[in-house]
């Protein structure tokens, strides 16, 4: 009898191993609604902690095998679609995204200073991955939570969505670049033109579609889920393009988010969101931040005093690369204390740290020790730095919206630099 080759053999799959990380993910859900009334604590961080707890180096409950990798995989392209998708470059034109756009700049610089630091110190050993990850913002985190407490109806909030936006859009283009053929003119070159052909090609197919739009929308209370399907198709073959390119996959996510963002523009879609939701941080996504956890080193961290001083050195120099630039340049569109509130949030990082380290550490650009300080501290500033940005903006909000209430109780949207700032479109 023939031997079956072994790329023909079957992926053996770690039942056992695959429940806990669902049983993990509905735990973490479960306990951060139980805590949302008394303090907004974000489930990503619920999921990454249980992720430790459940994995090797603790309980030893559940480890990653090939079949959760490639789930860990989908679920960070999902992750960056909507970090994609959540940028909405209509809503924040003008000084908002003027100003996103010079604190990141100053943001980056800061970043890749101390970077440079840090690195001839051989604390780190790339500042170039460190310093990118210290230039992030977690704005997707923060979104639910702000939403909630009525923030992104606020004059205060489009200037936090520019912010967010810039966030996470500057550092997702820098470390593409970096990560593909060492940051190469051609994997630069590579890197615009993906862009430019993927959105121009994506939009023109979506706007030529013989049925439009509202024929889409009916199938979404059907089986056929069309509209759901054409998305979920974009997303793994811009990941499936940006991968034959040499580029990473969490870029072709991410151009998708932005793709289906500006299709979809102006149209009322919350239905179809709200598939897209479920789908992503209902099931793929808990894979990427759960697995994470499980691939924490801890022993790396708790192994030496110097790795362990790393966590704070690390808490500090978020508030100091994001939160500098947020008192600096806003000085003219926003009073001192919401200054205040708008650094604690945009030093609000885990999403684009955890991704960015993790690949670092594959790569042989960063210690195990640094890219666990950096996830630690992390987690640390998603469930600190939210909840002094709220107390600064304690009955705010409320204000900031009877500010723009026209007498029929309708909404007038503020215009800053002369262009609507479009906050209707958060309103349900």
């Amino acid at each position: 009898m023939p031997l079956v080759p072994a790329a023909a053999a079957p992926i053996s799959v770690d039942a056992v191993s695959f429940l806990w990380i669902i049983v993990t993910a509905a735990v973490a859900a479960i306990a951060a609604t139980a805590l949302a009334p008394r303090v907004m604590v974000p489930v990503v961080v619920f999921e990454l902690v249980l992720g430790i707890i459940i994995g090797p180096q603790v309980l030893g409950l559940a480890q990653p095998d090939r079949f959760i990798e490639f789930f860990t995989k989908v679920g960070l392209a999902m992750l960056f679609f909507f970090a994609g998708y959540e940028i909405d470059f209509r809503r924040i034109r003008g000084s908002p995204l003027r100003l996103a756009t010079r604190g990141w700049v100053l943001s980056l610089i800061l970043a890749y200073g101390i970077g440079g630091l840090l690195a001839g110190a051989g604390v780190v050993v790339s500042l170039v991955y460190t310093g990118s990850a210290m230039a992030t913002t977690a704005i997707g985190i923060l979104i639910p939570i702000l939403s909630d407490v009525g923030e992104m109806r606020t004059r205060f909030g489009t200037y936090l969505l520019g912010a967010g936006a810039i966030g996470e859009f500057g550092p997702l283009l820098l470390i593409s670049i970096a990560f593909s053929a060492e940051g190469s003119l051609k994997s630069a070159v590579i890197l615009i033109a993906f862009v430019i052909v993927a959105v121009a090609a994506a939009l023109a197919a979506v706007r030529s579609l013989p049925f439009g739009w509202p024929a889409l929308e009916r199938t979404l209370e059907s089986s056929s889920q069309v509209a759901v399907r054409l998305t979920v198709v974009l997303i793994f073959a811009l990941v499936a393009l940006a991968l034959k390119l040499g580029l990473d996959l969490l870029l072709g996510g991410f151009a998708a988010g932005i793709i289906v963002r500006l299709a979809l523009r102006g149209r009322e879609v919350m239905v179809f969101e709200s598939k897209l939701t479920a789908i992503g941080y209902g099931f793929l996504i808990p894979f990427f931040f759960i697995v994470s956890g499980m691939q924490f080193d801890l022993d790396a961290l708790t192994g030496s005093a110097s790795a362990l001083l790393k966590l704070p050195l690390f808490v500090a120099l978020f508030l100091v690369v994001r939160g500098v630039p947020a008192l600096v340049l806003y000085r003219h569109v926003l009073d001192a204390r919401d200054r205040l509130a708008l650094g604690f949030f945009s030093s609000t990082q885990l999403a684009l740290v955890v991704a960015i380290t993790t690949i670092a550490v594959a790569a042989g650009k960063m210690r195990p020790s640094t890219s666990a300080a950096l996830i630690g501290a992390g987690i640390i500033s998603t469930l600190a730095f939210p909840l002094v940005g709220l107390r600064l903006r304690a009955g705010r909000a409320a204000t900031d919206l009877e500010d723009h209430l026209d007498v029929d109780g309708s909404l007038e949207l503020p215009v800053l630099d002369g262009a609507p700032s479009g906050l209707g479109e958060a309103l349900p």
